[in-house]
């Protein structure tokens, strides 16, 4: 019953975006870390590709790919958002071109606004659910 209340909102969705962000600056932190490294090449983790698994998580379980009622649930792994999740490790890509401060700043900065703005959402999700839990409007 939970588990059907969770996936009727965007917290399923919210959650992938800030388990990314938070690996994306622990590899973008990694970057600067090793800026003075010789021969260090730029890792990172593509956002694209990130958004497209996403887009198709979220296509296939609006289409059907879900289960609709807490009787038909299966396990969590079994969830087209949890397989983004277990696809992120694939993710991961080598920059060629050499460690930039600035362009590693940059990239943390917007990667930081992402976060934030996910847990945000998240936090008004949760406080939506928990008014509706103790039915105050």
């Amino acid at each position: 019953m939970l588990s059907s209340l969770f996936q009727a909102t965007s917290i399923p969705v919210l959650e992938q975006v800030v388990n990314f962000t938070q690996a994306r600056n622990t590899v973008l932190a990694g970057n600067i870390a090793n800026l003075d490294t010789p021969g260090y090449q730029a890792r990172d983790l593509s956002v694209e590709d990130f958004q497209e698994r996403l887009k198709t998580a979220i296509q296939s379980q609006q289409s059907g790919g879900a289960a609709t009622s807490p009787g038909e649930l299966a396990a969590e792994s079994a969830t087209p958002l949890a397989e983004v999740a277990k696809n992120s490790v694939s993710m991961l890509r080598h920059d060629q071109g050499n460690v930039n401060m600035e362009s590693q700043a940059s990239e943390m900065a917007q990667n930081h606004i992402q976060h934030n703005l996910a847990l945000s959402l998240l936090i008004d999700q949760f406080h939506l659910l928990q008014s509706a839990i103790s039915e105050k409007v």
